[in-house]
């Protein structure tokens, strides 16, 4: 065989297998070997800092899951995924690895004694922080492992015998001596498989007047089986675990999903699972006992009993009528918290005041105190002392967020509004109070000299710029202590470690340099660095990045991040073809839809997701695009979705067109979950785009009628913008071809792989060109490297023969 015939035929095959039949099913493929070494980088370890700054732990992870891992079994039962060889979540990211980093000498300490292989996971420090805790997943089950941090040594305390399942599976007790875990029954029912055995009847679901307008949940229990595994999975013993080597039964069983300590250890928390379970909503609004229990596990009262919750009222400020969110106060011994309802839960009912806030002392045998009312929906507290808390409102319908100061002794003296501002508006919001660990070894504010401190992102319009400010706790007269004058680089403050001598966790990256971590001392205007991440992806380091900004035809001030593909010559303006990526948000203001959040600093990053690969392959990217969908007063933004959506994507591109980058004619654009909803969205009631990427999205909303995203309104409240909004129905206008990609165990709200494989259906049927690709094990964001590689090969072909080859029809 000749070069040339034998060239053609290995053209022919791929030709055939990308285009050459209607369904296929063949094997995973890869990407060209440019991209494929940007998507093979290593990761850098995540950091955990030790709240002295003297040492911090490192996490080492491999980028991605294999597919075989990915296919181990799972069973999906009320919003959960357990994999029942292991009793732990299916799709946990493992760590890999483990070393200790001495701050001081900036060196990594290998740890002994580490097992081979390990797949690591609910890394938790002990209360001192001298060690820590972590499971470790083997083929059989979960073990339980520790690191004593002083003499670097690692040390087994269990076998395969800890439930991973759900909730904080691990708890120091107070001493740093001994640790409880959720741990398997020694004779556990065996789990059934539910595609085998005879039914014994139907299923029958039934409702008797009640309103229960719930989110499209998956996962859900479906029968009598489900449930007998469902009870199966969840139920656990605690276990206590000596570091010395011995273990004990703490805890008779039930079905734990959450165990904690009161701040001085001398009270234990447990929530338990209850029947009835339902078949319509997940696990965490069935039937749950909080009960209380001593130090030593012995049972005292059942504090609370949340009842199933099958039906709240409409809309997203909706809430139990009884007590929620019962909660250990920081500050204290052992004092409980909580919320309840005055509005009954609903938020269409007109109230003076939403919740009040109550609390209730140890031995909890005294009628509970309420301490405060609040004007909008309670949003939590954080404790400093006797005499200073901060209470937290918000009002999602308005976006409007509250921050009041409080006295905790005096519940007769009224909340002092220390902030309210719209939750959207990034320019102004104050920040994050700073905390520091207490005697009992929690977190409560930080209240120096009699002032609170804050650290801010500091969003503006020249860029973001962040701050620490004090505050007077007299007259909240502000003070700035500190403002990044970072021109060249993106910092992000991280966490106070000291603020008596000036010490705070900051985080720096440019566009060329990978993130890394640094204290700042901003009393001495020292920084060091600690950690020392390097950039994996050089091939981009003189890609050009900006931020442009343009408006909107209604004058919304929009913005994006620009990238120019690597080795273009600005110069001479040669016209490329362009990727647009972008994720709608709702506002209900203009001044907050127009902000700017990117940053041109900002490390160019080309994660799984991204577009960013395709600047190594000829095209502009631009990624983030601003598409904000507004609706003021009374008006709800999707009343003019796509009106808006259009005029996003217009605008964009008259803007990058308007610098001389781009042909028209080869724009792409693309998406994922609400993003793929709106590439399908722009590609039907637009000509802007010569094709799109749509991944793991929903295209039918009368599939998801009681609500999607940030709408409240049901199908039968708005049919017509239900209707309007869903290409779905809109399939006969699709105007250019269409690449849907969705994973084949789509667990997100509403995503179900059959939104894509319907839509598919209907495009098809309709004579539009599309693809679709499912990815086997895949679940709406996706993990494994086979299918990572193979999702950027689909794209990179598509966009190679619809976008920068793309064959213009000519007009007679």
């Amino acid at each position: 065989m000749t070069r040339v015939s034998y060239l053609c035929l290995i053209g022919f095959m791929i030709f055939n297998v990308y285009y050459g039949s209607a369904q296929s099913d063949f094997p995973y493929q890869q990407p060209d070997n440019i991209i494929l070494a940007l998507a093979d980088a290593k990761p850098a370890p995540t950091i955990r800092l030790k709240h002295d700054a003297s040492l911090a732990i490192l996490l080492y992870r491999n980028a991605y899951k294999s597919i075989d891992e990915l296919s181990s079994p799972e069973m999906k039962l009320a919003g959960i995924r357990v994999n029942p060889m292991t009793n732990a979540p299916g799709r946990t990211t493992y760590f890999i690895d483990i070393k200790v980093l001495d701050i001081a000498t900036s060196k990594e300490q290998d740890v002994q004694g580490l097992p081979s292989n390990g797949k690591f996971s609910n890394i938790v420090w002990s209360n001192d922080q001298s060690k820590i805790a972590f499971t470790n997943t083997v083929a059989d089950g979960t073990e339980l492992w520790y690191l004593d941090i002083k003499t670097l040594l690692c040390k087994k305390l269990s076998n395969a015998t800890i439930n991973a399942a759900v909730g904080n599976v691990l708890l120091w007790n107070k001493d740093d001596e001994s640790i409880l875990a959720t741990t398997l029954l020694k004779e556990r029912k065996p789990l059934i498989d539910s595609r085998l055995g005879t039914p014994t009847g139907p299923v029958i679901s039934e409702n008797e007047g009640q309103k229960a307008q719930n989110r499209t949940y998956q996962d859900l229990l479906k029968n009598a089986i489900d449930e007998q595994n469902f009870e199966t999975l969840m139920t656990s013993e605690i276990t206590k675990f000596e570091l010395i080597g011995s273990q004990s039964l703490y805890k008779k069983a039930a079905m734990y999903v959450g165990i904690n300590f009161s701040p001085d250890g001398n009270y234990l928390l447990t929530y338990e699972l209850k029947k009835p379970f339902s078949y319509i909503v997940t696990y965490d609004r069935f039937p749950t006992d909080i009960n209380l229990s001593d130090k030593n596990g012995k049972f005292i009262k059942t504090f609370h009993q949340y009842p199933l919750t099958e039906e709240l009222p409409k809309g997203f400020m909706a809430v139990r009528k009884d007590k929620r969110s019962i909660q250990w106060r920081a500050d204290k011994a052992a004092t409980l918290y909580w919320a309840e309802a005055l509005d009954g839960g609903d938020p269409a009912v007109e109230v003076e005041y939403r919740d009040a806030v109550f609390y209730q002392d140890a031995p909890f045998d005294l009628s509970p105190t309420k301490l405060l009312k609040t004007k909008e929906r309670y949003g939590g507290i954080q404790w400093g002392d006797d005499k200073t808390a901060v209470l937290y409102e918000r009002w999602w319908n308005t976006r409007n967020e509250r921050t009041l100061i409080f006295d905790p002794s005096n519940p007769n003296a009224a909340p002092r509004l220390f902030n309210e501002r719209n939750s959207q508006d990034n320019y102004s919001d104050p920040g994050n109070f700073v905390t520091k660990r207490n005697q009992f070894q929690t977190y409560t504010l930080d209240l120096t000299e009699g002032q609170l401190s804050m650290i801010g992102d500091g969003f503006s319009s020249e860029g973001k710029f962040p701050f620490i400010d004090q505050y007077s706790l007299v007259d909240f007269k502000k003070k700035r202590i500190y403002h990044s004058q970072e021109k060249n680089r993106l910092e992000q403050l991280v966490s106070a470690v000291d603020i008596h001598k000036g010490l705070y966790l900051t985080r720096l990256e440019s566009k060329n340099e990978y993130p890394n971590y640094y204290i700042r001392n901003i009393e001495k205007h020292h920084l060091k660095q600690i950690t020392y991440s390097i950039n994996p992806f050089k091939v981009l380091d003189n890609v050009h990045k900006e931020i442009i900004k343009y408006k909107r035809p209604d004058g919304l001030e929009l913005s994006a991040t620009l990238y120019l593909p690597v080795g273009y010559d600005s110069s001479k303006k040669e016209k490329l073809p362009m990727i647009m990526w972008a994720y709608p948000t709702e506002f209900k203001d203009k001044n907050s839809a127009g902000q700017v959040t990117s940053n041109a600093n900002e490390f160019t990053f080309p994660y799984y997701g991204s577009p960013l690969y395709w600047l190594t392959k000829g095209y502009v990217v631009l990624d983030d695009a601003s598409f904000p969908i507004v609706g003021e007063g009374e008006n709800e933004p999707n009343d003019t979705y796509i009106p808006q959506l259009v005029a996003n994507a217009k605008a964009a591109i008259d803007a990058v067109d308007a610098l001389g980058y781009i042909d028209r004619k080869k724009i792409a654009v693309g998406g994922h979950s609400y993003g793929a909803f709106m590439t399908a969205n722009l590609l039907t009631h637009s000509d802007l785009f010569a094709a799109g990427i749509a991944r793991s999205g929903a295209y039918n909303r009368t599939l998801t009628p009681f609500g999607f995203q940030s709408e409240e309104r049901n199908y039968w409240e708005a049919p017509d913008v239900y209707d309007a909004m869903s290409p779905f129905q809109n399939a006969d206008k699709m105007k250019s071809p269409l690449l849907l990609i969705h994973g084949e165990e789509d667990n997100n709200a509403g995503t179900y792989p059959m939104q894509s494989e319907r839509y598919f259906n209907a495009l098809k049927g309709l004579g539009a060109t599309t693809r679709l690709v499912i990815l086997p094990k895949e679940s709406h964001g996706y993990a494994a490297r086979e299918s990572i590689l193979h999702v950027l090969w689909e794209q990179d072909t598509w966009l190679e023969k619809y976008v920068k080859n793309r064959i213009l029809e000519v007009k007679p």
